[in-house]
Protein backbone atom coordinates (compact mmCIF):
# COMPACT_ATOMS: atom_id res chain seq x y z
CA UNK A 1 0.00 0.00 0.00
CA UNK A 2 2.83 2.40 0.75
CA UNK A 3 4.16 1.15 -2.66
CA UNK A 4 1.43 3.12 -4.28
CA UNK A 5 1.42 6.34 -2.19
CA UNK A 6 4.57 7.22 -2.36
CA UNK A 7 5.98 6.11 -5.69
CA UNK A 8 4.30 8.82 -7.67
CA UNK A 9 7.42 11.03 -9.41
CA UNK A 10 7.08 14.78 -10.74
CA UNK A 11 8.59 14.29 -13.73
CA UNK A 12 8.77 18.34 -14.94
CA UNK A 13 8.63 17.51 -18.75
CA UNK A 14 6.08 15.26 -19.03
CA UNK A 15 4.24 17.09 -16.29
CA UNK A 16 4.64 20.68 -18.06
CA UNK A 17 3.97 18.68 -21.21
CA UNK A 18 0.69 17.53 -20.64
CA UNK A 19 -0.42 20.84 -18.88
CA UNK A 20 0.63 22.88 -21.84
CA UNK A 21 -1.09 20.51 -24.30
CA UNK A 22 -4.88 20.57 -21.98
CA UNK A 23 -3.93 24.26 -21.22
CA UNK A 24 -3.12 25.30 -25.26
CA UNK A 25 -6.50 23.05 -26.39
CA UNK A 26 -9.06 24.60 -24.62
CA UNK A 27 -7.57 28.32 -25.56
CA UNK A 28 -7.74 27.12 -29.03
CA UNK A 29 -11.28 25.71 -29.30
CA UNK A 30 -12.48 28.23 -26.91
CA UNK A 31 -11.10 32.33 -27.08
CA UNK A 32 -8.78 31.76 -29.93
CA UNK A 33 -11.87 30.09 -32.05
CA UNK A 34 -14.28 33.00 -31.19
CA UNK A 35 -12.08 35.60 -31.94
CA UNK A 36 -10.76 34.60 -35.33
CA UNK A 37 -14.37 32.64 -36.00
CA UNK A 38 -11.96 29.54 -36.86
CA UNK A 39 -14.67 26.93 -36.66
CA UNK A 40 -17.64 25.66 -35.18
CA UNK A 41 -17.54 24.71 -31.17
CA UNK A 42 -16.49 21.43 -30.57
CA UNK A 43 -18.99 19.07 -28.63
CA UNK A 44 -18.58 18.56 -24.84
CA UNK A 45 -18.12 15.45 -25.26
CA UNK A 46 -15.18 15.55 -27.78
CA UNK A 47 -13.41 17.97 -25.41
CA UNK A 48 -14.13 15.28 -22.82
CA UNK A 49 -12.42 12.46 -24.20
CA UNK A 50 -9.53 14.49 -25.27
CA UNK A 51 -8.55 15.68 -22.20
CA UNK A 52 -8.95 12.76 -20.20
CA UNK A 53 -6.50 10.68 -23.29
CA UNK A 54 -3.82 13.73 -22.04
CA UNK A 55 -5.00 12.07 -18.24
CA UNK A 56 -4.07 9.42 -18.89
CA UNK A 57 -0.65 9.51 -20.84
CA UNK A 58 0.03 11.87 -17.91
CA UNK A 59 -1.01 8.92 -14.93
CA UNK A 60 0.91 5.89 -17.31
CA UNK A 61 4.00 8.13 -16.78
CA UNK A 62 4.40 9.63 -13.64
CA UNK A 63 2.11 6.84 -11.15
CA UNK A 64 3.36 4.16 -9.50
CA UNK A 65 2.86 1.82 -12.59
CA UNK A 66 6.07 3.93 -14.31
CA UNK A 67 8.35 2.41 -11.38
CA UNK A 68 6.64 -0.39 -10.96
CA UNK A 69 7.05 -0.80 -14.72
CA UNK A 70 10.49 0.05 -14.65
CA UNK A 71 11.95 -1.50 -11.74
CA UNK A 72 9.74 -4.73 -11.31
CA UNK A 73 7.70 -5.93 -13.58
CA UNK A 74 7.54 -6.27 -17.42
CA UNK A 75 4.11 -6.74 -17.47
CA UNK A 76 3.31 -3.40 -15.78
CA UNK A 77 5.56 -1.60 -18.43
CA UNK A 78 3.58 -3.36 -21.07
CA UNK A 79 0.03 -1.87 -19.49
CA UNK A 80 1.70 1.50 -19.35
CA UNK A 81 2.59 0.98 -23.11
CA UNK A 82 -0.37 0.13 -24.12
CA UNK A 83 -1.81 3.16 -22.47
CA UNK A 84 0.01 5.46 -24.36
CA UNK A 85 -0.59 3.57 -27.84
CA UNK A 86 -3.58 2.38 -27.92
CA UNK A 87 -5.91 3.92 -25.24
CA UNK A 88 -4.51 7.53 -25.39
CA UNK A 89 -4.14 8.60 -29.00
CA UNK A 90 -7.05 7.65 -30.03
CA UNK A 91 -9.01 9.61 -27.33
CA UNK A 92 -6.72 12.63 -27.92
CA UNK A 93 -7.07 12.00 -32.05
CA UNK A 94 -10.71 12.16 -31.47
CA UNK A 95 -11.30 15.36 -29.41
CA UNK A 96 -9.01 17.31 -32.24
CA UNK A 97 -11.32 19.38 -34.67
CA UNK A 98 -10.13 19.24 -38.29
CA UNK A 99 -10.24 23.32 -38.09
CA UNK A 100 -7.57 23.65 -35.61
CA UNK A 101 -5.15 21.78 -37.72
CA UNK A 102 -5.79 23.64 -40.96
CA UNK A 103 -3.59 26.36 -40.82
CA UNK A 104 -0.57 23.78 -39.72
CA UNK A 105 -1.09 22.46 -43.33
CA UNK A 106 -1.34 25.68 -45.20
CA UNK A 107 2.64 24.89 -45.53
CA UNK A 108 2.80 22.86 -48.70
CA UNK A 109 5.85 20.97 -47.16
CA UNK A 110 4.17 19.77 -44.43
CA UNK A 111 0.98 19.20 -45.97
CA UNK A 112 3.09 16.80 -48.34
CA UNK A 113 5.13 15.19 -45.34
CA UNK A 114 1.92 14.44 -42.82
CA UNK A 115 0.16 13.00 -46.16
CA UNK A 116 2.91 10.59 -46.85
CA UNK A 117 3.14 9.86 -43.05
CA UNK A 118 -0.46 9.55 -42.55
CA UNK A 119 -1.07 6.58 -45.45
CA UNK A 120 -2.15 3.50 -43.89
CA UNK A 121 0.46 1.41 -45.20
CA UNK A 122 2.83 3.81 -43.82
CA UNK A 123 1.55 4.71 -40.51
CA UNK A 124 1.14 0.77 -40.17
CA UNK A 125 4.52 -0.05 -40.74
CA UNK A 126 6.05 2.71 -38.85
CA UNK A 127 3.87 1.74 -36.17
CA UNK A 128 4.79 -1.96 -35.64
CA UNK A 129 8.36 -1.46 -36.46
CA UNK A 130 8.69 0.65 -33.63
CA UNK A 131 6.79 -1.63 -31.31
CA UNK A 132 9.50 -4.31 -32.77
CA UNK A 133 12.12 -2.58 -32.10
CA UNK A 134 11.77 -1.21 -28.92
CA UNK A 135 10.99 -4.62 -27.74
CA UNK A 136 14.23 -6.23 -28.96
CA UNK A 137 16.49 -7.34 -25.79
CA UNK A 138 19.57 -4.97 -26.23
CA UNK A 139 17.45 -1.36 -27.00
CA UNK A 140 14.80 -2.45 -24.10
CA UNK A 141 17.34 -3.53 -21.71
CA UNK A 142 18.59 0.41 -22.47
CA UNK A 143 15.29 1.72 -22.08
CA UNK A 144 15.35 1.11 -18.60
CA UNK A 145 19.70 2.21 -17.85
CA UNK A 146 19.25 5.34 -19.52
CA UNK A 147 16.42 7.55 -18.76
CA UNK A 148 17.60 9.48 -22.30
CA UNK A 149 16.81 6.40 -24.29
CA UNK A 150 13.58 5.35 -22.34
CA UNK A 151 12.10 9.17 -23.24
CA UNK A 152 12.71 8.32 -26.66
CA UNK A 153 10.76 5.46 -26.87
CA UNK A 154 7.79 7.03 -25.15
CA UNK A 155 7.90 9.95 -27.36
CA UNK A 156 7.95 7.07 -30.55
CA UNK A 157 5.47 5.52 -29.36
CA UNK A 158 3.15 8.39 -29.16
CA UNK A 159 4.07 10.34 -32.06
CA UNK A 160 3.61 6.85 -34.22
CA UNK A 161 0.34 5.53 -32.29
CA UNK A 162 -0.94 9.17 -33.39
CA UNK A 163 0.05 8.36 -37.27
CA UNK A 164 -1.07 5.15 -36.70
CA UNK A 165 -4.63 6.39 -35.72
CA UNK A 166 -5.09 8.40 -38.41
CA UNK A 167 -6.54 6.60 -41.04
CA UNK A 168 -9.14 5.68 -38.73
CA UNK A 169 -10.08 8.38 -36.66
CA UNK A 170 -8.95 11.07 -38.75
CA UNK A 171 -10.19 14.60 -38.25
CA UNK A 172 -9.84 16.00 -41.63
CA UNK A 173 -11.11 15.72 -44.88
CA UNK A 174 -10.05 14.52 -48.31
CA UNK A 175 -6.39 13.38 -48.83
CA UNK A 176 -5.70 13.78 -45.53
CA UNK A 177 -9.27 12.49 -44.09
CA UNK A 178 -10.05 8.72 -42.64
CA UNK A 179 -10.94 5.25 -44.96
CA UNK A 180 -14.23 4.61 -46.13
CA UNK A 181 -15.82 2.06 -43.24
CA UNK A 182 -14.27 -0.65 -45.23
CA UNK A 183 -10.94 0.37 -45.44
CA UNK A 184 -11.41 1.15 -41.85
CA UNK A 185 -12.07 -2.41 -40.79
CA UNK A 186 -9.73 -3.85 -42.65
CA UNK A 187 -6.71 -1.61 -41.43
CA UNK A 188 -7.84 -2.51 -37.82
CA UNK A 189 -8.32 -5.87 -38.94
CA UNK A 190 -4.43 -6.17 -40.41
CA UNK A 191 -3.51 -3.96 -37.14
CA UNK A 192 -4.21 -6.54 -34.67
CA UNK A 193 -1.60 -9.26 -36.66
CA UNK A 194 1.90 -7.98 -35.76
CA UNK A 195 0.82 -7.14 -31.75
CA UNK A 196 -0.23 -10.85 -31.68
CA UNK A 197 2.71 -11.94 -33.21
CA UNK A 198 4.67 -10.10 -30.93
CA UNK A 199 2.70 -11.11 -27.64
CA UNK A 200 2.68 -14.80 -28.70
CA UNK A 201 6.39 -14.72 -29.05
CA UNK A 202 6.99 -13.15 -25.41
CA UNK A 203 4.59 -15.60 -23.77
CA UNK A 204 6.19 -18.32 -25.46
CA UNK A 205 9.81 -18.01 -25.68
CA UNK A 206 12.25 -17.91 -22.04
CA UNK A 207 12.41 -14.51 -20.02
CA UNK A 208 14.61 -11.91 -22.53
CA UNK A 209 15.07 -8.98 -20.24
CA UNK A 210 18.22 -8.73 -17.83
CA UNK A 211 17.20 -6.26 -16.01
CA UNK A 212 14.15 -8.22 -14.77
CA UNK A 213 15.96 -11.07 -14.05
CA UNK A 214 17.97 -9.56 -11.72
CA UNK A 215 15.18 -7.73 -10.39
CA UNK A 216 13.78 -7.63 -6.80
CA UNK A 217 10.81 -10.40 -7.11
CA UNK A 218 7.13 -9.20 -5.96
CA UNK A 219 4.15 -10.60 -5.55
CA UNK A 220 5.83 -14.18 -5.94
CA UNK A 221 5.92 -13.21 -9.33
CA UNK A 222 8.58 -15.07 -11.61
CA UNK A 223 10.50 -13.72 -14.41
CA UNK A 224 9.15 -16.14 -16.59
CA UNK A 225 5.66 -15.79 -15.26
CA UNK A 226 6.02 -12.18 -15.83
CA UNK A 227 6.71 -12.18 -19.14
CA UNK A 228 4.50 -14.08 -20.18
CA UNK A 229 1.81 -11.98 -18.42
CA UNK A 230 3.08 -9.28 -20.13
CA UNK A 231 3.05 -10.86 -23.68
CA UNK A 232 -0.74 -11.90 -23.02
CA UNK A 233 -1.56 -8.54 -21.89
CA UNK A 234 0.05 -7.29 -25.40
CA UNK A 235 -1.38 -10.33 -26.76
CA UNK A 236 -5.51 -10.30 -25.81
CA UNK A 237 -6.15 -7.04 -24.38
CA UNK A 238 -4.67 -5.39 -27.16
CA UNK A 239 -6.52 -6.90 -29.60
CA UNK A 240 -9.63 -6.93 -27.44
CA UNK A 241 -10.09 -3.39 -27.83
CA UNK A 242 -8.72 -3.26 -31.47
CA UNK A 243 -11.81 -5.92 -32.14
CA UNK A 244 -14.54 -3.91 -30.20
CA UNK A 245 -13.48 -0.39 -32.29
CA UNK A 246 -13.49 -2.71 -35.16
CA UNK A 247 -17.25 -4.06 -34.80
CA UNK A 248 -18.60 -0.76 -34.07
CA UNK A 249 -17.32 0.18 -37.27
CA UNK A 250 -18.48 -3.04 -38.89
CA UNK A 251 -22.09 -1.75 -37.49
CA UNK A 252 -21.65 1.45 -38.65
CA UNK A 253 -20.84 0.06 -42.30
CA UNK A 254 -23.78 -2.22 -42.17
CA UNK A 255 -26.24 0.48 -40.82
CA UNK A 256 -24.91 2.81 -43.90
CA UNK A 257 -25.57 0.25 -46.69
CA UNK A 258 -28.90 -0.63 -45.11
CA UNK A 259 -29.62 3.37 -45.47
CA UNK A 260 -28.65 3.31 -48.73
CA UNK A 261 -30.28 0.75 -49.93
CA UNK A 262 -33.38 2.37 -47.99
CA UNK A 263 -32.87 5.29 -50.12
CA UNK A 264 -31.96 3.34 -53.10
CA UNK A 265 -35.58 1.96 -52.49
CA UNK A 266 -36.91 4.89 -51.99
CA UNK A 267 -35.82 6.47 -55.09
CA UNK A 268 -36.81 3.72 -57.02
CA UNK A 269 -40.34 3.70 -55.79
CA UNK A 270 -41.07 7.49 -56.53
CA UNK A 271 -39.76 6.97 -59.87
CA UNK A 272 -42.58 4.37 -60.58
CA UNK A 273 -45.04 6.35 -58.95
CA UNK A 274 -43.90 9.25 -61.60
CA UNK A 275 -44.14 6.86 -64.05
CA UNK A 276 -47.53 5.80 -63.41
CA UNK A 277 -48.61 8.88 -62.90
CA UNK A 278 -47.64 9.94 -66.76
CA UNK A 279 -48.91 6.72 -67.78
CA UNK A 280 -52.76 7.45 -66.34
CA UNK A 281 -51.69 11.20 -67.60
CA UNK A 282 -51.66 9.88 -71.37
CA UNK A 283 -54.53 7.68 -70.93
CA UNK A 284 -56.78 10.52 -70.44
CA UNK A 285 -55.56 12.62 -72.77
CA UNK A 286 -56.28 9.82 -75.41
CA UNK A 287 -59.31 8.97 -73.85
CA UNK A 288 -60.29 13.28 -74.33
CA UNK A 289 -59.10 12.89 -78.03
CA UNK A 290 -61.04 10.27 -78.45
CA UNK A 291 -64.24 11.91 -77.24
CA UNK A 292 -63.35 14.99 -79.07
CA UNK A 293 -63.68 13.29 -82.49
CA UNK A 294 -66.33 11.33 -81.06
CA UNK A 295 -68.56 14.47 -80.61
CA UNK A 296 -67.38 16.31 -83.84
CA UNK A 297 -68.02 13.02 -85.57
CA UNK A 298 -72.06 13.65 -86.09
CA UNK A 299 -71.31 17.64 -86.24
CA UNK A 300 -69.69 16.82 -89.53
CA UNK A 301 -72.21 14.30 -91.36
CA UNK A 302 -74.67 16.48 -90.72
CA UNK A 303 -72.97 19.48 -92.40
CA UNK A 304 -72.24 17.33 -95.53
CA UNK A 305 -75.41 16.13 -95.89
CA UNK A 306 -77.24 19.88 -95.80
CA UNK A 307 -74.31 20.83 -98.33
CA UNK A 308 -75.33 17.22 -100.64
CA UNK A 309 -78.99 18.21 -100.78
CA UNK A 310 -80.24 20.92 -102.71
CA UNK A 311 -83.07 23.13 -101.05
CA UNK A 312 -86.82 22.76 -103.30
CA UNK A 313 -88.54 25.54 -104.50
CA UNK A 314 -92.75 25.92 -105.28
CA UNK A 315 -93.10 22.80 -102.94
CA UNK A 316 -91.69 20.38 -105.11
CA UNK A 317 -90.23 17.23 -104.41
CA UNK A 318 -87.34 16.11 -105.79
CA UNK A 319 -87.73 13.91 -108.95
CA UNK A 320 -91.39 15.12 -109.94
CA UNK A 321 -91.45 16.52 -113.64
CA UNK A 322 -93.59 20.40 -114.06
CA UNK A 323 -97.19 19.70 -115.46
Amino acid sequence: MDFWLRAWHFIPSVVVGCVAIAVLYLYAIGPLRKQYELGPSVPRSRVVVFLLGVLIILLALVSPLDELGDDYLFSAHMVQHLLITLVAPPMMLWGLPGWLLMPLLRNRLLYRTIRFLTLPIVAFFLFNADIFLWHAPPLYDATLENEGIHVLEHLTFIIFSFLFWWPVLSPLEGELGPLPLPGQVLYLFLSGMPMVLLGAGLTFVPPLYAPYLAAPRIWGISPATDQQLGGLIMWVPANILVIVLMSVLFIRWMLAQEQRQIERERLAWQHEEEQERARQARQQSQQGDGDSEADSWPRTLRHETSVALPPSSGGEHPGEQPS
